[in-house]
């Protein structure tokens, strides 16, 4: 059956998803949900998913919402490149550090707090860049400490292999660039993100390389 992800070049959510389709192979099409048009609030998308996010994966005539839960319906219908270790102390411990972005950072700097923000209280630009920085930091310190203190981190996350969390962690350190924050303040997890955008499935689906985002001055 065929595989269609709902995505925006933006979306951090749709980065993480779109990164593991291309890390386990898995042939996929992927239909633009415009953000910044308000394409999420259509009559067809509402039908799809009426909480207006994305992504949204289709499946063997399966809708799937939430990246996290993606990822984990991913992993469990495509074995292949395992992203869940197999005891569940580590099964819990790589899902609570990727909650650390995916729960508790990324939803504060979604378009739909954003616009709040611009709408109800008159921020600008730079007022909704530094509300943006300043959670991304804040969730880059806690990923930074709980990398040190627990101490199980190697190549990646979890040791040498990759994992959900290194999914979750890079799009983290993605967005933080996309937005201007302070990547220095979490070394650990800086290396960490940058030798997963060393490979070829998270610089293929990397925000920057998607139809419609902004090509960089040569």
């Amino acid at each position: 059956m065929s595989v269609t992800l709902y995505g925006f070049w933006r979306s951090l959510a749709a980065y993480r998803v779109r990164a593991l389709l291309h890390y386990k192979e898995i042939p996929f099409t992927e239909k633009i949900i415009n953000l910044l048009e308000g394409d999420q609030f259509s009559q067809s998308y509402h039908e799809l998913n009426p909480q207006h996010v994305i992504p949204l994966l289709e499946h063997d005539g399966h809708k799937v919402t939430q990246s996290l839960a993606i990822m984990e319906y991913i992993d469990q219908v495509w074995p292949q490149r395992p992203i869940l270790p197999a005891s569940a102390s580590d099964r819990a411990y790589v899902r609570s550090i990727s909650q650390i972005t995916i729960a508790d950072t990324h939803p504060l700097v979604v378009p739909r707090i954003r616009n709040f923000l611009h709408k109800t209280y008159g921020q600008d630009e730079a007022g909704i860049a530094a509300w943006a920085q300043h959670w991304f930091n804040e969730g880059s310190v806690a990923i930074e400490q709980r990398l040190k203190s627990d101490g199980l981190s190697g190549q990646f996350t979890l040791g040498n292999e990759i994992s959900l969390a290194d999914f979750a962690l890079c799009s983290h350190i993605v967005g933080a660039r996309l937005f201007g924050a302070d990547t220095s303040l979490a070394p650990t997890l800086l290396a960490i993100a940058d030798r997963c955008l060393a490979t070829d499935a998270f610089m293929l689906a990397h925000p920057m390389k998607q139809p419609g985002a902004p090509v960089k001055p040569a």
